[in-house]
């Protein structure tokens, strides 16, 4: 009897995607990022992060913030609770992948 191979979420299985929400996870609820912090962290253009954080937001995973400081607009990104848990069932069917390769032939 073969285990049925885990449904892998085509959103956040994109490696920069993944980096991306891999990194906002480690923040708290309702924490979030400055988007040149992310940029930096990850090392990818601003027109790279901005194309993977508008299809993450599409999918409700992220939420993008835009305000001021002083005169200076400032964009900040946080992981949002559909994301969150859709990332968690992401690490589930990785995980669940893994283990059920040895029978998999």
């Amino acid at each position: 009897m073969s285990k049925a191979v885990p449904e892998l979420d085509p959103v956040i299985h994109a490696q920069a995607r993944l980096r991306v929400v891999a990194a906002l996870n480690v923040l708290g609820d309702g924490d979030e990022m400055a988007f040149g912090s992310l940029k930096d962290l990850l090392g990818m253009t601003a027109g790279n992060l901005s194309v993977h954080l508008t299809k993450l937001e599409e999918a409700g995973y992220v939420r993008i913030i835009k305000t001021h400081k002083g005169r200076t607009p400032v964009t900040y990104v946080a992981l949002t609770k559909r994301g969150r848990l859709a990332f968690e069932d992401y690490t589930k069917a990785i995980r669940a992948l893994l283990d059920n390769a040895g029978g998999m032939t």
